[in-house]
């Protein structure tokens, strides 16, 4: 029996994280399109559906691209394949200012 391959989109070539169509359990192949490209790579850890998947090596301080802007900041290192969420990254965008 075939191993089913996960889905995840891939917005904008300069996106560094990409959105999952449905749950990816560990070690489950993930096949990345939307961009023109098309990638497959493990996921090391489970990713819920509508989380992000890191599809580069973030380390703690970089942007968070998505659709092509920066949506947020590292808050500790991610390998590709890992869940990129609240856990390990911080929203930039958005954020309201104090007067």
């Amino acid at each position: 029996m075939e191993k089913e391959v996960k889905r995840a989109i891939r917005i904008d070539p300069h996106d560094n994280v990409a959105t999952a169509v449905e749950a990816v359990a560990p070690d489950e192949e993930v096949r990345i399109s939307g961009s023109g490209e098309e990638i497959t790579l493990a996921a090391r850890e489970a990713v819920p559906r509508g989380h992000k998947v890191a599809l580069a090596a973030l380390r703690a301080g970089d942007h968070v691209v998505k659709y092509g802007e920066v949506i947020g900041r590292m808050t500790a290192e991610a390998r590709p394949g890992d869940c990129v969420h609240i856990h390990n990254m911080e929203a930039i965008r958005g954020r309201r200012r104090s007067a």
